[in-house]
């Protein structure tokens, strides 16, 4: 294996979802800066998302097929994953055996656990990236679990694969979850264990995320402006994240709620896709609440926002969503109040972490089940968006501040620094043999 003149090749390997993208290229920007060549696994259209380092010769793309429409009553997930499985495996099998300067390590996304199999057949580390949580921690997503269904056996699979994995890498640091790193070193009986988030870098003003992730379905200009006309910490922000999608149920409770309030708000809705009749519902909704909400007090998106520019806003001081990790940690690193209502996976331990042992939230729903009255809920956004100092917004801004801390100079940084260490003395063993 021929020597890198930068650092050690790895291989990024994402699931093919915005917010999982989005999170594996934020932590290329740091891999870069310390010198490793990176290949990123991307499909055709995610190719605009790699613009930011079009000047870099240390990153490369491998463009692979994504997959079309799941199949009717198949849960997507399962799906994409059996594709990812099937179709990419041999493809990068090839790829690997082709390339004059091979990766010594593959970084694989939590649910792709399957590449274990493959970093074993090409003789290469393996590492799962962005594991939030452990897989039996996830009981709601394995509430429909069928025993002996080949998908479901690769989606469980997956994430036992992080027993065998080499290494752990977690977009989280120490100051928040310590005792779970620790856990995790202990239960998986080695070190290279790393907490290296949250690896969003906030070293732009709020017009350089205006595409972050994706083009703004509106104007970013008229967004802006929008924003600030707004008093300071006076707007909510509410997205449910870039895979689930409301209920009509859910949209109804929302927009009810958003219209008994007296709160100045930002929705992103994400558009339902292959079903008309959904469809018409929502825009029945929006419409209705357009309507009726007073002139200038609510701001709808339709499709993809530009998330960070907004929870950078100044006008922006809560944040009603799924606790997804992701959006978790750009509300955490912006310092705004994080009021939850989780849907899926990870999203409801996620919401336990802020809530009931971080103190940084407000918890205002769960799922299909426990939905509060739209009166409940306009209350609760109220008297959240009322008060300045209430412990919850306290606490969010001082967390705000530990990770900040934690990423210049602190755990992250040093996280980060042993991760590059370890994955160069991989390459240096390589160039022995």
């Amino acid at each position: 294996m021929s020597s890198t003149k930068t650092g050690s090749h790895i291989l990024l390997y994402p699931f093919f979802a915005s917010g999982h993208i989005i999170s594996l290229l934020d932590f290329t920007h740091h891999l870069l800066s310390r010198g490793l060549t990176v290949t990123v696994i991307v499909k055709p259209n995610n190719l605009p998302l790699l613009h930011p380092f079009k000047n870099t010769s240390s990153l490369q793309p491998l463009v692979l097929p994504g997959a079309g429409p799941p199949p009717p009553n198949k849960l997507p997930i399962l799906s994409f994953i059996r594709f990812m499985r099937d179709v990419h495996y041999p493809l990068i099998v090839n790829w690997f055996r082709s390339h004059e300067s091979p990766p010594v390590a593959i970084l694989a996304d939590y649910f792709l656990g399957w590449s274990q199999q493959l970093a074993t057949e090409l003789a290469i580390k393996h590492i799962m990236t962005f594991a939030k949580c452990p897989w039996w921690q996830i009981d709601r997503l394995h509430k429909d679990y069928e025993s002996g269904d080949p998908d479901w056996e690769l989606l469980r699979e997956s994430w036992l694969a992080v027993y065998a994995s080499w290494g752990i890498v977690f977009n989280s640091f120490s100051e928040l979850e310590q005792l779970y790193i620790d856990y995790m070193k202990t239960e998986l009986g080695h070190q290279r264990v790393w907490a290296v988030g949250p690896v969003l870098s906030l070293d732009k003003d709020v017009v350089g995320y205006a595409n972050r992730g994706g083009s703004s379905s509106v104007p970013f200009h008229e967004l802006m402006a929008w924003l600030d006309s707004g008093k300071e910490k006076s707007v909510l922000y509410v997205c449910f994240g870039s895979v689930v999608t409301l209920t009509v149920k859910q949209m109804r409770e929302v927009a009810s709620s958003l219209e008994l309030s007296r709160v100045p708000f930002v929705w992103c809705v994400r558009n339902p896709s292959n079903n008309e009749q959904v469809t018409d519902d929502y825009n029945t909704i929006l419409k209705g609440l357009e309507e009726r909400v007073e002139k200038g007090r609510g701001f709808v998106i339709k499709g993809w926002a530009p998330q960070l520019a907004i929870l950078r806003h100044k006008a922006v001081g809560a944040f009603l969503t799924n606790c997804g990790w992701n959006s978790a940690l750009e509300g955490l690193m912006t310092g705004v109040l994080l009021l939850t209502w989780p849907m899926f996976a990870d999203q409801y331990t996620n919401a336990e972490l802020v809530i009931d042992q971080l103190g940084l939230g407000i918890r205002v729903a769960e799922g299909e089940r426990k939905l509060p009255e739209p009166s409940e809920l306009a209350r609760i956004l109220d008297e959240s968006m009322k008060e300045e100092n209430i412990p919850e917004r306290v606490k969010a801004r001082e967390i705000k501040e530990a990770a900040v801390k934690a990423l210049k100079g602190g755990s992250s940084d040093k996280y980060l620094d042993d991760l590059v260490k370890n994955l160069n003395e991989l390459s240096l063993a390589a160039n022995k043999v």
